[in-house]
């Protein structure tokens, strides 16, 4: 399982203008291929009369699923520069279109490659990177005469308190990268005495800005 990954945020888009014509760029994290497919599909209706609806997604853990469509335009203009927008920023489960409606004025070979791998840049400027890091929420049990010390502790860490809750002991839940499991585990025994009881209760990713 990956512990950390650069994607997109959830969606955006952007417009672009060079030599009159209009490149639309839409960004969107994808998880599957067919969640890709759908995302095009759903871009070429909204757009059908546009002249080209050229795309690109990356999908994987490892990258696994690679696919450009350069959809009308010169094979190796439009598609291909995309995926390589994406491959360069390091960026997973992320589909974009790039809707072109042509202004008048051929852009030439170069050209094209180099509008349909800005636009695809500015697409993903405008919708934003950000970094998925997995982590356990961990649960830390202990008397209340070790509240005190362990709140005081847990809120001056780098480590996210989540919640704690109060019964007839008292349970501190925080978030913990999944690489730093054992750090925090040998951090809070130490804390403690060995007198918490440390467990963890799930993963999830957290989102950070990039």
């Amino acid at each position: 399982m990956r512990a950390d990954y650069r994607t997109v945020k959830t969606s955006g888009e952007s417009e672009i203008i060079i030599q009159k014509s209009r490149f639309l760029s839409y960004v969107k994290r994808v998880e599957t291929e067919e969640e890709a497919l759908t995302f095009i599909q759903e871009i070429k209706r909204l757009h059908h009369s546009a002249t080209h609806n050229c795309s690109a997604y990356i999908i994987g853990e490892h990258d696994q699923i690679q696919k450009a469509n350069d959809d009308g335009e010169p094979s190796g203009t439009a598609g291909i520069p995309m995926l390589e927008v994406l491959k360069k920023q390091g960026l997973k489960d992320t589909a974009v279109v790039v809707t072109r409606y042509f202004g008048g004025i051929k852009l030439g070979g170069g050209g094209l490659i180099r509008a349909y791998g800005r636009a695809t840049t500015e697409g993903i400027a405008a919708t934003g990177v950000v970094e998925r890091q997995l982590h356990r929420e961990m649960k830390i049990s202990i008397d209340y005469n070790w509240l005190g010390k362990v709140e005081n502790g847990a809120r001056q860490s780098a480590y996210p308190l989540h919640d704690i809750v109060y019964g007839e002991g008292v349970d501190i839940h925080m978030y913990v990268p999944w690489v730093e499991t054992e750090r925090f585990v040998d951090w809070m025994t130490e804390l403690t005495n060995g007198q918490a009881k440390i467990q963890a209760v799930s993963e999830m990713f957290l989102e950070f800005d990039v």
